[in-house]
């Protein structure tokens, strides 16, 4: 962790809706040009972890703070940017509307819009209704409200559900710009791949207690399995049988093994086909470890 004062700090939160525990002891911190990626399946804590971030809840137990301040608080707020795919647009509105809106509410005067309008590419978009911007379009107008105020805490709430490719890469550099000026950023998403791609970072959210909180690598390489992939004259029951193999599945010509010990398989492959080829060994990925962790949790509870 930096030493600098952090951007986000939440510690010990604990929130309960009736008898369902959504967190439960969950401390957070976010740096500053750092990035944070909360992953975790569906009723984790992500979206209640979320709302007690940006003021929309007050902890019940625990304690949350931006730049040392409540966000609940108007002053804190203004350095606060979120966007969020599930809020959508009032559709009458223009797109020079919402965020000159967005910069007044900030404390902004309304001229503060252009220069992020600019940036964003949504100058000639301005007199444009919401409802008639394409996905790409209408994440940048979201981006472009959570800017505008030049927040210290950038919060993305799964931002690029719906987005090609090109709007994907798009909306990320626009993030990574801001991040080199020192803005923090949280994000939750279901896309691993993103998740691996831009986080400092992740955070494993599970029925509301953090699971992990490291690196990506980090993340990875605490599950050890390897997958090796060839073409081989070898047969699934000779696979299997190698010294090493947790699993092997073969189809057409080409065998799929998972492994902890690659060095002794790949021996035992080559010793036995010397035919073998096109052969490649791949680690574990973020999502394989996301899956690792819950399930691991699955099973200590059953047992």
């Amino acid at each position: 962790m930096g030493t600098e004062q952090a951007v986000l700090t939440a510690e010990g939160l604990r929130h309960r809706y009736g008898d369902l525990v959504a967190l439960d002891g969950v401390d957070l911190r976010v740096d500053p040009g750092e990035c944070v990626v909360l992953l975790g399946p569906n009723g984790a804590g992500k979206s209640t972890l979320v709302s007690l971030v940006i003021g929309l809840r007050a902890p019940q137990h625990g304690a949350v703070r931006v730049l040392g301040g409540d966000p609940r608080r108007t002053a804190t707020r203004r350095r606060l940017g979120v966007a969020q795919q599930a809020l959508g647009f009032p559709t009458t509105l223009t797109v020079a509307e919402l965020v000159t809106g967005a910069a007044v509410r900030g404390g902004l005067r309304s001229s503060a819009a252009k220069p992020i309008m600019a940036e964003l590419g949504l100058t000639d978009l301005g007199r444009k209704r919401v409802a008639a911007l394409s996905g790409g379009q209408k994440q940048r107008v979201q981006l472009a409200m959570a800017l505008v105020t030049d927040p210290a805490l950038l919060v993305l709430d799964e931002p690029t559900t719906g987005l090609d490719t090109q709007a994907r890469r798009d909306f990320w550099r626009l993030v990574e710009q801001r991040r080199a000026r020192g803005v923090g950023v949280l994000v939750t998403t279901h896309v691993i791949e993103e998740a691996a791609a831009v986080a400092n970072r992740v955070v494993v959210l599970d029925r509301g207690t953090v699971l992990v909180d490291a690196t990506p690598t980090e993340l990875v390489s605490r599950l050890p399995d390897r997958t090796i992939t060839a073409t081989t004259t070898l047969d699934v029951t000779a696979l299997r049988a190698l010294p090493g193999v947790l699993s092997a599945t073969r189809e057409h010509d080409v065998a799929t093994v998972q492994t902890r010990a690659p060095e002794t398989v790949l021996r035992a492959l080559l010793d036995l086909d010397p035919a073998l080829a096109r052969l490649r060994v791949r680690d574990a990925g973020l999502e394989e470890a996301v899956l690792a962790l819950t399930a691991a949790r699955d099973e200590e509870e059953a047992a």
